[in-house]
């Protein structure tokens, strides 16, 4: 097991990255300091990984969500369910909530966490390869809009992140793909050296070899432990995280929540933001066409869906956290291995990607 901390004064926090961890009760009661516990998890992953979650809380008084399983259920009404069950047992504000499962469900959870008596503690336990790598550490939290994608959230730490390898041994091809789009964004924001060492072994990865996929999970939490140390809140460097995240919503948005999953979505944005940073000066065609070829090469759509057309893209991506007083800004690269902070960037040429990239 290796654990890495992600350092942030008083709330500071581990994140666990090993085999056979859901089995570790330690790992669990360390982080649980009263009897009350609630694991909310989602109908997919119940069956799968709650018996052996429930097998470590048998001292506790445990309560169970279970929630349908999908982007498009990541909304108030379904985290109402999780307060309605949080009021129904008479939870204290002493007590922990276990979030169990990938992305939706773990942003969910903790923004549940986050709201009830105005806060109680939360553990992560991501269950796919993009929670584990991204979503689950650096305590963002939150549901989506009909109208904007992740608008209504907090920032709000867990205990702890525990994450198990061995649970990606049920995750299908398409979502081990999907995580690993928030992998290579590592690579192109901050580490070339990681960029080089996927484009080397992606192959392993998706083949699901368990040293390989280790050492990304490793190489990606220390990169995004570091950078939510450095800025927790998203006021600096924390916004190069966002790379690809901004046309990626608006795909997400526009195409209808849960035909593109998380990372697909992210793929095609970021394909889309390296095209845009080729045509004001950044990148260079062969980085570009670098980029897109390992993004091909991991089984990721690198293209725009036909239902979202230009004009309906900008209005969805002028709702946008990293935008100021109506403008669109954007997180671009200046080189693969170095992403930029949000930058205002001309309308025409963004309008030129959006027509043409992926129509060619």
């Amino acid at each position: 097991m290796k654990k890495l901390q992600v350092e942030l004064g008083d709330r500071s926090y581990p994140i666990y990255i090993g085999s056979g961890l859901l089995s570790q009760s330690e790992l669990f009661t360390q982080h649980i300091k009263s009897k009350q516990v609630i694991v909310v998890t989602n109908v997919t992953i119940a069956p799968l990984y709650l018996p052996a979650v429930l097998k470590n809380l048998q001292d506790y008084s445990t309560e169970t969500v279970i929630l349908p399983d999908g982007e498009q259920f990541k909304t108030l009404d379904y985290v109402a369910q999780i307060f309605d069950q949080l009021l129904a047992r008479k939870l204290s504000r002493t007590a922990t909530l276990i979030a169990l499962g990938g992305g939706v469900i773990g942003d969910m959870g903790g923004f549940a966490a986050a709201c009830y008596q105005r806060g109680i503690a939360f553990l992560q336990i991501p269950t796919s390869l993009l929670a584990q790598v991204d979503s689950s550490v650096g305590g963002k939290t939150g549901v989506n809009h009909p109208l904007g994608k992740n608008m209504i959230g907090a920032f709000y730490q867990p205990q702890c992140v525990i994450a198990d390898a061995d649970v990606l041994d049920t995750l299908d091809d398409r979502q081990l793909s999907a995580g690993l789009a928030e992998v290579i964004k590592y690579g192109l924001i901050r580490d070339i050296e990681f960029f080089e060492w996927l484009e080397n072994n992606i192959d392993a990865l998706l083949a699901r070899n368990k040293s390989a996929l280790a050492y990304a999970i490793e190489r990606s939490c220390i990169n995004k432990a570091e950078i939510v140390a450095e800025d927790e809140t998203e006021t600096g460097i924390r916004a190069t995280l966002n790379l690809g995240h901004t046309f990626g919503h608006a795909i997400e948005t526009g195409a209808g929540y849960g035909k593109y999953l998380h990372g697909e979505a992210v793929a095609i944005g970021t394909c889309q933001a390296a095209d845009l940073s080729r045509r004001i000066g950044l990148l260079n065609d062969d980085d570009v066409t670098r980029i897109i070829a390992l993004f091909k090469k991991t089984k990721l759509p690198v293209e725009p869906p036909e239902c979202v057309d230009t004009e309906r893209f900008l209005d969805l991506m002028a709702v946008d956290k990293k935008n100021v007083d109506g403008q669109i800004r954007l997180i671009l690269l200046e080189k693969i291995g170095l992403a930029t902070l949000p930058v205002d960037v001309n309308q025409d040429l963004l309008k030129m990607t959006l027509k043409t990239y992926g129509r060619r």
